[in-house]
């Protein structure tokens, strides 16, 4: 007689469980945001042909718009306002006269150099219609490294507002568009191949460096699932974007916008009470900002702020640099619960989102990874280190690029890319960024991570900012220097004993040199560098 073994039940790969549990997540989430809202026969004809014809180039997010809201505003910058219809037809237009006038094909590369405004979008989705290379210049660098950037990168034309000088040796147009929207020539044909994106690095640590990289659609469905669910935010709501466009945080958002179909509120230069104004007018439902706007916008005072009708906001996502636990708390005390926190980098995109609920939690977590994004901490020898040690961090998906335009790229383990800092996991797998990997500072041979000194000197009442560098010791090897920003009055032997009374000995500065402000870059990160003891 044949003895019958129970069948095991087949476990299917870890992968599989967790790609279906995004899938799902992304799902939920696109229904309870109205961006699946019914459409039309004729709607969805057009939107899977725009998409045959576009694939997944940026073009497809500003075609697929008109078609499902051509009469809703696309961009406002105060009282000036295009709908997506009127953009999508301007960016047909201005495509076909960078073809016919310019010479802009597939594979060109074309440079924007512009600040918060519609000609930003309307040069890169025009370009991407073309399949032309599109670099985003940074707008705050100083005349002779721009030389040297356009210079590395050869653009074939460069879009610029007109407060720019662009060398003239390069073909260069301006971001008033209108001439090239007022085209006549024949639209240009859908290009065999997509185009890239380059972000250039905030190269606050040394000269930026070009990441290309093709926006992949799995990498924008995670991105889109996961601010979609941990931010609340809305299809169509307005959405007031402060971070510059050409930095990664400022242009992944700009892509959600147009991806949900929401007006895009943007501004050329950042000011608080324009961002209360702006969100008052247009019922926004979110705003994008850095650190120090938000600082900014907490230096206003309750009595302006409450000048300001609020209450549509449903979400304020900081990120680009270190939020911290001080100024995060200070947020969510004085605007509510929807503050959001988005880790990452221009080489790996956003990788995770810290809710209010994360924030209010562990206030100095920078969440948990975004759907379809993983995070692993290593050691020295590339293993996975305990839950609470601190290690390199390094993160995997759909948004990580696959190199710098040198050929040079960052240190990938089993499909991670390294993000350059050091961080660790906690029992609710929420990350915690401790510092930079070359911002460790070794102190009598006690290894300090600046952001833990940093956060306790935020933490006291009279500190508005703190940051800590090392400097070399003949006794000690380093010793810690913290430089501060005050908002009330208080004495460096006070600081020192705030910090002595919180942490280790070793963690405590020997001085602390009071500054007016940071020296930053455009996206608000502080230059390290330019901090010198006195």
């Amino acid at each position: 007689m044949r003895t019958i073994r129970p069948i095991r039940p087949i476990r299917p790969p870890e992968w599989l469980v967790r790609s279906a549990a995004e899938v799902g997540g992304l799902s939920v989430a696109l229904i309870r945001s109205g961006v699946w809202r019914s459409a039309g026969p004729a709607q969805l004809v057009q939107i899977e042909r725009a998409l045959r014809t576009w694939g997944q180039s940026m073009a497809v997010l500003g075609v697929v718009a008109a078609i499902r809201y051509p009469d809703r505003p696309a961009v406002i910058t105060g009282d000036d306002q295009v709908t997506y219809a009127e953009l999508d037809r301007r960016c047909e237009r201005i495509a076909a006269g960078l073809q016919a006038q310019y010479g802009i094909v597939a594979g060109s590369k074309v440079a924007v150099l512009c600040r918060n405004h519609r000609g930003f979008l309307e040069a890169t989705l025009a370009a991407s219609r073309v399949g032309a290379d599109v670099l985003f210049v940074n707008t705050e660098f100083a005349a002779p490294q721009l030389r040297a950037v356009l210079e590395r990168q050869r653009p074939d034309l460069v879009v610029h507002d007109a407060e720019f000088t662009v060398p003239g040796e390069l073909p260069a147009v301006g971001s008033d568009l209108e001439a090239l929207a007022g085209s006549t020539a024949q639209p240009a044909a859908p290009p065999e191949r997509v185009g890239h994106i380059t972000i250039l690095t905030s190269g606050t640590t040394g000269t930026p460096k070009a990441a290309p990289r093709t926006p992949t659609a799995l990498g924008l469905a995670g991105l889109t699932g996961s601010a979609l669910s941990r931010f609340g935010i809305r299809a169509g709501e307005p959405m007031v974007i402060c971070p510059p466009l050409f930095h990664g945080m400022g242009l992944l958002t700009s892509m959600l916008a147009l991806f949900l179909g929401s007006p895009l509120v943007l501004r050329p230069r950042f000011d608080p009470a324009t961002v209360l104004a702006d969100v008052e007018a247009t019922r926004a439902g979110s705003v994008v900002a850095v650190p120090v706007m938000l600082r900014r916008l907490l230096d206003l005072g309750p009595t302006a702020i409450a000048d300001y009708d609020l209450r549509s906001l449903r979400a304020v996502v900081s990120g680009a640099s270190q939020l911290g636990a001080p100024l995060a708390e200070r947020f969510i005390e004085r605007f509510g619960p929807v503050l959001c926190d988005a880790y990452g980098s221009s080489e790996v995109g956003i990788a995770t989102i810290a809710t209010s609920a994360d924030l209010l939690a562990a206030p100095s977590t920078v969440g948990r990874p975004c759907l379809g994004s993983s995070i692993r901490i290593l050691d020295d020898r590339d293993r996975v280190v305990p839950v609470g040690t601190t290690g390199r961090i390094f993160a995997g998906g759909g948004l990580v690029f696959g190199g710098y335009s040198d050929g040079s790229s960052k240190t990938v383990v089993d499909g991670r890319m390294s993000t350059g800092d050091l961080g660790h996991l906690d029992g609710a797998g929420r990350l915690f960024v401790d510092g930079r990997e070359d911002d460790m500072i070794v102190s009598g041979g006690e290894n300090v991570y600046p952001v833990e000194v940093e956060q306790c000197l935020a933490a006291h009442p009279a500190v508005a900012e703190a940051v800590v560098t090392g400097v070399p010791d003949d006794e000690f090897g380093q010793r810690l220097i913290a430089y501060v920003v005050l908002h009330e009055p208080a004495t460096e032997d006070e600081l020192i004993a705030h910090v002595k009374s919180n942490l280790a000995r070793y963690k405590t500065p020997r001085q602390v040199v009071v500054l007016d402000e940071f020296p930053r870059n455009a996206t608000g990160k502080v230059l390290r560098n330019r901090l010198t003891p006195p």
